[in-house]
């Protein structure tokens, strides 16, 4: 079988190159085209990813840029910001933070959820003699005192003991009656008892009446016994007095067994029942820890004193436990133990004075983001807050770093501690109120006051170092202030009075006279005012007047080779700023403790 031969001619290539070109051509529209518009939709994408880049600063989140560079207030490199995402879609009032920003502003959380409210009380009190063991010996009769046989009080005496010999006819005359009586008591036997009786109401103890009626000539003497066994604690009359009936002639208490009285402050007095233990320790006796039953709380409340009194009894056989010695208690709280409440710690909450604050973090975000709530609470149990209401089992708060987080909030506008609607506010952190530096701008207010500033005037150096007694004795002041404690601040406000004292005006002449006696008036009176006040906001109120003359006073005179740190909240005194002295830059505020103890900024370095 022969194959056939194809031949191609001249004609079929150039058909055949026409349909190759056409081929091509259509190959590329279809394809060639997609292909370079997915390439130009990506390079685009990415043109307008680099372009929609914001940049920001990790400590300062107002500041927005469109390209990398400095923060220009605190000169940090700028990083790109992360935008919420995962879950729902972010709320407008987020304060969205980098891990960077959360670890420098040593930012903590803490989870929500239910325990016991336990509480531990911090009493102080004293002691004090068990009222029911104390008896005062008064005179029945009137007489004359012919001897002592107690001569200083302190002195122990046995129940039974003499105290003293009265000479008293009014007494002499009750002898002789009953001696008539004895002879007829077989036929008035009346007569004779009435006799008796009569020497009983005068507190004669039977023995003494027996031997008055068995001796044929009483003695004209009579003697003052001890009713109980203790201390002689008053001795009213000497040898020699002449006493009428009713007259105060001694008191003796029985101390082996006192009472401890403890001041429990009215917000403390919920967590307090009857048969509570309280464990205590006395200043006098070092190293020792002693334990007692609560056995009465007081129905009343001191009206000066603001405090309700908490006894428990104690055995004192050996008379360690004297009256008026210092105690300091505490009392573990169960009184909700057996009850379930949410707690949150102190430090989660920011207060103002009408509002508690918390910032609540976001779930399901990739940068750690915040958002504002106000929350109502319950008691206070140690370092937690009961929950009433705002928050629930399982959300996790911010518990360190809170103002911080707060701070944030107000620079963005968004709801914050003092200003819950949002929008721009005027804290002292409000960019409105910052130079371009990020210094703080002062008010006309304050820029007149600063303007008004006292000069430096030139003092004794021995006037320098009694003015410096006064600030470290102020300095501990300050600092029971910041731990809230009523009883430190009364205590330290009294040894700032005793340390004023002691500084000599004569020291000072002419001008410097006169301005240290203007300022001595404010300083001296709110001084005096916190070492009687139990309430810590009376406190702290006097406080802030306190420090605006004392600034005067150590801007005009000086310290003695101290550094003193003038600082300033906006916040104290009712929202409308205070000051305080600090040793350290570092802010620890007097006036909210530990609800807001980082609020506040450096104003003056004084050396």
């Amino acid at each position: 079988m022969k194959s056939k031969i194809f031949k191609i001619g001249k004609r079929d290539f150039v058909i055949i190159a026409i349909f190759l070109v056409l081929g091509l051509g259509l190959g590329y529209l279809f394809f060639g085209s997609s292909s370079n518009k997915i390439i130009d939709e990506h390079n685009h994408a990415e043109t307008e990813s680099v372009d929609e880049t914001i940049w920001t600063c990790s400590m300062h989140p107002q500041i927005k840029k469109d390209k990398p560079g400095d923060c220009p207030i605190c000169g940090m490199d700028l990083i790109p910001l992360v935008s919420a995402s995962g879950g729902e879609e972010a709320d407008p009032n987020e304060i969205q933070m980098t891990k960077s920003a959360m670890k420098l502003a040593e930012v903590q959380t803490f989870i929500v959820g239910f325990g016991a409210p336990e509480k531990s009380v911090q009493l102080l009190g004293k002691v004090q003699p068990d009222e029911r063991n104390i008896a005062e010996l008064t005179a029945r009769f009137g007489g004359r005192i012919e001897k002592l046989y107690v001569n200083y009080t302190g002195q122990r005496v046995k129940k039974g003991q003499k105290l003293a010999s009265i000479y008293s006819p009014a007494l002499n005359t009750a002898k002789q009656e009953l001696l008539d009586a004895a002879k007829y008591k077989d036929s008035s036997p009346s007569f004779y008892k009435a006799t008796r009786s009569k020497l009983k109401l005068w507190e004669l103890t039977d023995a003494q009446i027996d031997e008055i009626e068995q001796s044929e000539e009483p003695s004209i003497y009579f003697d003052l016994l001890s009713p109980i066994s203790g201390t002689v604690t008053r001795r009213d009359v000497s040898i020699g007095d002449y006493v009428k009936e009713g007259n105060a002639l001694f008191e003796v208490i029985d101390l082996t067994q006192v009472w401890i009285m403890f001041d429990a402050y009215e917000t403390d007095l919920p967590w307090i029942k009857m048969g509570d233990k309280v464990s205590f320790t006395l200043q006098s006796l070092p190293g020792k820890t002693y334990s007692a039953k609560v056995s009465f709380i007081d129905p009343f409340i001191n009206a000066k004193t603001r405090v309700a009194q908490v006894r428990v009894e104690m055995r004192n056989p050996g008379l360690e436990f004297k009256p008026e010695m210092f105690v300091n208690g505490i009392l573990q709280s169960k009184i909700a133990a057996d009850t379930k409440q949410l707690l949150i710690p102190k430090t989660s909450i920011l207060w103002t004075g009408k509002r508690a604050v918390v910032y609540v973090k976001v779930p399901n975000r990739e940068s750690p983001s915040f958002i504002y709530r106000e929350i109502t609470l319950g008691p206070e149990t140690g370092s937690f807050y009961v929950v009433a209401n705002g928050l629930n089992e399982g959300e996790e708060v911010a518990s360190n770093g809170v103002f911080k987080i707060d701070a944030s909030a107000q620079l963005l506008g968004k709801p914050s501690m003092m200003n819950p609607s949002g929008g721009a506010g005027s804290t002292p952190h409000d960019m409105s109120k910052m130079g371009t530096n990020g210094d703080s701008k002062m008010t006309d207010e304050e820029m007149a006051k600063m303007e008004k500033k006292p000069q430096k005037l030139k003092v004794d150096d021995k006037f320098k170092k009694q003015l410096s007694e006064v600030y470290n004795k102020y300095l501990v002041m300050k600092d029971a202030l910041i731990t809230s404690d009523a009883h430190k601040v009364m205590t330290a406000a009294n040894n700032v009075s005793a340390a004023l004292k002691n500084v000599d005006m004569a020291l000072l002449k002419g001008d410097a006279h006169m301005a240290w006696m203007d300022q001595l008036k404010v300083i001296e009176k709110s001084a005096n005012a916190m070492g009687k006040l139990m309430d810590i906001e009376k406190q702290r109120s006097e406080f802030a007047k306190f420090n605006i003359a004392f600034y005067k006073s150590l801007k005009a005179f000086g310290l003695d080779n101290i550094t003193a740190y003038y600082q300033y909240c906006p916040m104290a005194d009712k929202d409308k700023g205070a000051y305080w002295f600090s040793n350290s830059e570092e802010i620890k505020n007097p006036y909210f403790g530990e609800a807001m103890l980082g609020c506040g900024e450096n104003r003056e370095t004084i050396k």
